[in-house]
């Protein structure tokens, strides 16, 4: 339940719920002010075309029903075209909090000057026969390294720690009675996820090995009590596929920011497996999160229902899943299906 407090101000009652105003005048002459909540220094962050409009407003509403109306955090929207009058006009009424719309630089966007585009070309034609998801796709490797390395530096987010991915076309099922922003900045979180699930295998052959070349070049970077069990078996030798879906995630920019998250990326960049084969920034996160962090630094947000399809996570918890008021069903819950990685975060 949520609490309701009262107090007095010059003759005039108040009573706050859930920091919407139900006034109750005594006399006419003075007026109160509403309590405002405690906010964490964050935003959401929406990556999306025009096109996208139709899911951008289902992604914004919903987060708005279930959760925003009460605390106000900005909305930051990026795209590497500019947004059009029609685009800003219908996703501005959604929201009273604040919206900004960005582009995206073009050497955040691009391949850089040392990828071979033949190669690359040659790469996606092959993954494309070989029916790959995204197999074919430049742009989404140009979304997977700007979300990987990039768009933690946008001068839009420049001011705030802590962000919110939200993407088109998701649904939250759930009342989100607690701000998980708050939660991340006072309880010392970093990464928080709903979903985890396995990757491709063929969208990825060489990331492991990758990886553990820049761990053998900089061991200092990896945390004695990090979350390694996770992705992988058989203490580091070999990467079991397992990631946090980013689609979602929470997490603490100054983390991507630091030196040791700058460093890794940079040496996936300088790869070349975003554009040779096709690295997501699922995978990229996800092993960062768990070689770099502390396991405590990292929180599965089991109350939060959500939706990408075709996965949903759905609270199991009968109490929790009662008190959030959730439209979604535990028993589609995608948490113990057998592609989920959750059973494995559970025994950590």
């Amino acid at each position: 339940m949520r609490q309701k407090s009262r107090r007095k101000i010059s003759g005039c009652d108040v009573i706050v719920t859930c920091f919407n105003v139900a006034w109750q005048a005594t006399d006419t002459t003075t007026l109160d002010v509403p309590v405002t909540p405690e906010r964490a220094n964050a935003t959401f962050v929406i990556l999306c075309r025009n096109s996208d409009l139709d899911g951008v407003i289902q992604s914004v509403r919903s987060v708005e029903d279930r959760f925003n109306r009460d605390y106000g955090y900005p909305y930051i929207f990026l795209n590497e075209e500019p947004f059009d009058d029609e685009f800003r006009r219908r996703v501005s009424v959604l929201s009273s909090a604040e919206m900004k719309f960005g582009i995206i630089p073009h050497d955040h966007w691009y391949a850089p000057s040392w990828i071979d585009e033949q190669k690359a070309a040659d790469a996606r034609k092959k993954m494309e026969q070989d029916n790959v998801i995204y197999g074919g796709s430049l742009p989404y490797r140009n979304m997977c390294r700007f979300n990987s390395g990039f768009f933690f530096r946008h001068p839009l987010l420049q001011k705030y720690r802590y962000y919110w991915r939200i993407e088109p076309s998701v649904r939250f099922h759930c009342d989100i009675r607690s701000d998980p922003l708050l939660f991340m900045q006072n309880y010392n979180k970093t990464y928080g996820f709903t979903i985890s699930l396995y990757e491709f295998q063929a969208t990825i052959p060489s990331l492991w090995e990758t990886v553990k070349a820049f761990a053998r070049a900089h061991p200092q970077t990896l945390n004695p009590d990090s979350a390694l069990g996770f992705i992988s078996d058989d203490d580091g030798t070999n990467y079991n596929l397992c990631h946090f879906w980013s689609n979602f995630e929470i997490a603490d920019m100054d983390f991507w920011r630091g030196e040791t998250y700058m460093s890794f990326f940079e040496f996936l960049d300088q790869a070349g497996g975003f554009y040779y084969e096709r690295w997501g920034d699922a995978p990229v996160h996800s092993i960062a999160a768990s070689l770099f962090l502390p396991r405590s630094s990292i929180h599965f947000f089991d109350d939060i229902g959500y939706e990408h399809p075709p996965f949903t996570h759905c609270p199991i918890n009968v109490q929790r899943w009662a008190n959030g008021r959730c439209s979604c069903n535990p028993a589609s819950s995608f948490d113990y299906d057998g592609y989920s990685c959750l059973r494995r975060w559970d025994t950590m």
